[in-house]
C-alpha cells in the first residue's frame, strides 16, 4: 500500500499533468516490455517491439527491471512534455545522482557494461543512455503516439472535468478503483509498503498509457514529486486507421472545423461540452464528432455515461494548414 500524505499546501500544489510524458512512458513501457502482463493489451506490441531489436536490446531494460527499483533519474519530476526535454534532463542528472541511483537499482553489486561508466559520470556513458534512450523511443513508442498521446488526452479530459465538479479530492479519489482519499491522506494499491509526504512540495498526477494495474512514484523525495497512474485502454489500439477519400470529403466545412478547433482548445471534451463550445446542439456535435472520427482527426472513447473527444495528430495538422 502507498499511502500520500498531504498538507493543505499540498493540496493547492497537486496539478495534472498537459500530456503524455515521453521519459515516464519509456520506463514504464521498459517493464511491460518484459513482465509479461496486459496480455490482451500489449502482447501485440511486445510481438513488434522485439522483432526490432537493436543497441538498446541488451543493456537498457536492465536499468528497468519489471519489479523492484529502478532508478529515479530515467523519470525527472519536473515536466519535461517532449522527448528532447526529458533527455536533457535525464543526461543532465548529477554524477552523485547517478551513482546513489544504480547503487540502489543492484546493491552490493558493481554495475558492468555502459552502467559502469554512467555510473562514473562518464561522458561515454551519458552519451550511451542517451542514444540507448533515443533509438528505443522511436521503435516501442514513436509509431504508437498517436495512440497513447489520445488515450492520455483522453484520461486528463475525465479528470479535468472532476475537478471542476469536486477539486482536487475528487480527482485523488478516482485514480485508482481501490484508491481511498480519507483527508489528509490518499492510500493506493501498491507492490511495497510505503509512506510518502509532499511536505508542501504538491504532486503531479501523470495519466500513464504503459502503467498497469498499480501507480508508479518516484522513490525519492525529489523537488518535483510525480505519480504515474494507470488508464484505460481499449484492445484494438495498435489497428490502424485509414480515412477513406469519402470521410475526407464529408469533412469539409465550416461548422465542422469549429467543432474540430473546439475539440483542440479543450485539449479533450465530452459531447456536451463540444455542443456548448461550438453552438450547436448535441445531436449535431455527435453527428459532427463521427464524420472527424471516421476521417482520423479526432478519438473517441467512451468512459462511464460520456464519450471523450480527443484531436489525433492528423488533426493537429488539418488546422494548422487551415
Amino acid at each position: 500500500m502507498l499511502r500520500i500524505h498531504f498538507t493543505p499546501e499540498d493540496l493547492r500544489r497537486t496539478r495534472l499533468a498537459e500530456g503524455p510524458e515521453p521519459l515516464w512512458e519509456i520506463l514504464l513501457s521498459l517493464h511491460k516490455l518484459t513482465d509479461g502482463q496486459g496480455r490482451p493489451v500489449f502482447d501485440g506490441w511486445r510481438r513488434r517491439v522485439r522483432s526490432r531489436p537493436s543497441a538498446w536490446s541488451r543493456d537498457l531494460p536492465l536499468l528497468a527491471p519489471p519489479s523492484g527499483y529502478s532508478p529515479d533519474f530515467l523519470t525527472p519530476g519536473a515536466e519535461a512534455g517532449c522527448l528532447d526535454a526529458g533527455l536533457d534532463q535525464v543526461l543532465s542528472t548529477p554524477r552523485e545522482h547517478l551513482r546513489r541511483d544504480l547503487a540502489r537499482l543492484a546493491p552490493g553489486r558493481r554495475p558492468g557494461g555502459p552502467a559502469a561508466e554512467l555510473a562514473g559520470g562518464q561522458l561515454g556513458g551519458l552519451r550511451w543512455l542517451g542514444q540507448a534512450l533515443r533509438d528505443y523511443h522511436a521503435v516501442a513508442l514513436a509509431p504508437y503516439w498517436d495512440h497513447v498521446r489520445s488515450h492520455v488526452l483522453t484520461d486528463l479530459a475525465v479528470r479535468r472535468d472532476e475537478l471542476r465538479r469536486g477539486g482536487t479530492a475528487r480527482v485523488l479519489a478516482s485514480l485508482h478503483p481501490r484508491a481511498r482519499w480519507s483527508a489528509p491522506v490518499l492510500e493506493l494499491p501498491y507492490p511495497a509498503d510505503r509512506d510518502l509526504r509532499l511536505d508542501g512540495r504538491g504532486l503531479r498526477l501523470i495519466p500513464s498509457f504503459f502503467c498497469w494495474g498499480t501507480p508508479f512514484a518516484l522513490c525519492d523525495l525529489d523537488p518535483f514529486p510525480a505519480l504515474a497512474y494507470p488508464i484505460e485502454h481499449e484492445l484494438g489500439w495498435l489497428g490502424e486507421h485509414r480515412p477513406s477519400e469519402q470521410s475526407l470529403h464529408a469533412l469539409l466545412g465550416r461548422t465542422r472545423a469549429k467543432v474540430l478547433a473546439a475539440i483542440a482548445a479543450e485539449g479533450g471534451c465530452t459531447t456536451s461540452r463540444l455542443a456548448q463550445h461550438a453552438g450547436v446542439s448535441l445531436a449535431s456535435a455527435s453527428q459532427h464528432a463521427t464524420v472527424l472520427r471516421e476521417a482520423g482527426l479526432i478519438a473517441s472513447i467512451r468512459r462511464g455515461g460520456s464519450v471523450i473527444h480527443t484531436l489525433r495528430h492528423p488533426g493537429h495538422a488539418v488546422l494548422r494548414t487551415s
